[in-house]
């Protein structure tokens, strides 16, 4: 079993902070974008990885190398971004027709892995949404069978969006119907999405369930990615996990994840704040944010801000969105 996470994408609805960071790599409630999807897997039994990297791709590969120095992987590059379904494609010679379990690494989700693992026919994982114009759609029967599936449709026929978890059991139809949409050249704006494979397998009589995912996690933009924090807070507060370490000249109000090697004085901090390590804040306050590795703060109000890794940041503000090596003086 391998699982194919493609990263290779640019983030360009999270710049600046997407200008010198993997929108993957971005920090979120103690963790990566990317190692919350590895760690879920991992817990799983998965255990041999494919990352499709490109836009910052070594950051990519060195974050991995580091975090995980003995995990079973390989990289592979998409020297140009045109999209799920070409990413997927450049992976054929590496998984043969293995199954593969496909998570697109921008997608957090909330679901049995080990579950869909054991299926007897390839999953599509998906999530009710209000609005399913913007996102793949699945049509289903009443039993949960893929009876079509639609990328971003005009006039959609169902309000299941699919999610970008994918379990698929004949790995060399998909391939062969990756190449054959390829050549035919059916791209959407110049990208090539997978949708439009599993299309083809679904109407070639390949069989596709659905599976629902219980939460889906939007990581594409800021006022979603910090929503996201918060519930991923909650959600760790809500395990056991051990303490914040306590900051004697500071108060902190849970849930907040402060990372190793952090010094915070005269602050308060909390809730739903996620900081990197070795960073500096001093007399702030700060709520509902991101901040990454080795930044400095000092004297700041701040909420619903994404404060990138290196920034410095001092004197009275509100909401920032800043991206990393950023120097700001308000004061």
């Amino acid at each position: 079993m391998k699982a194919i996470i493609p990263v290779a994408g640019a983030g360009t609805k999270l710049r600046p902070l997407t200008y010198t960071q993997p929108k993957a790599l971005i920090p979120i409630a103690g963790k990566t974008i990317l190692s919350v999807i590895v760690d879920q897997l991992l817990d799983a039994g998965v255990t041999d990885f494919v990352f499709v990297i490109g836009y910052l791709g070594e950051k990519i590969q060195n974050y991995i190398d580091k975090t995980y120095p003995k995990l079973s992987c390989t990289f592979v590059t998409q020297n140009d971004r045109r999209g799920t379904g070409h990413a997927i494609s450049l992976t054929k010679d590496l998984v043969g027709d293995e199954e593969v379990f496909i998570v697109l690494g921008d997608t957090i989700c909330d679901y049995n892995v080990k579950e869909i693992l054991s299926s007897p026919v390839s999953q599509i994982g998906v999530r009710k949404v209000d609005d399913p114009r913007g996102f793949g759609v699945a049509e289903l029967d009443d039993d949960d069978i893929v009876m079509r599936v639609v990328e971003k449709p005009l006039i959609p026929k169902s309000n299941m969006a699919m999610v970008g978890v994918y379990y698929i059991k004949e790995t060399a139809a998909m391939f062969d119907a990756l190449e054959k949409n390829l050549d035919s050249r059916e791209f959407e704006e110049g990208e090539y999405h997978l949708t439009i494979a599993l299309e083809h397998m679904i109407q070639h009589g390949i069989e596709f369930k659905a599976f629902r995912v219980n939460n889906w996690f939007d990581c594409g933009k800021k006022e979603t990615l910090l929503s996201t924090n918060a519930i991923l807070l909650k959600q760790m507060a809500d395990k056991g996990l051990p303490p914040v370490p306590k900051h004697e000249t500071s108060v902190i109000i849970p849930p907040v994840s402060i990372a190793e090697g952090c010094k915070i004085h005269n602050s308060i901090i909390g809730p739903n704040v996620t900081i990197g390590e070795h960073t500096n804040i001093n007399a702030s306050i700060i709520k509902d944010t991101i901040i990454g590795s080795y930044a400095e703060l000092e004297e700041v109000v701040l909420h619903s801000s994404i404060i990138g890794s290196d920034a410095f940041v001092r004197g009275l503000s509100q909401s920032l969105n800043i991206g990393d090596n950023t120097e700001i003086d308000l004061g």
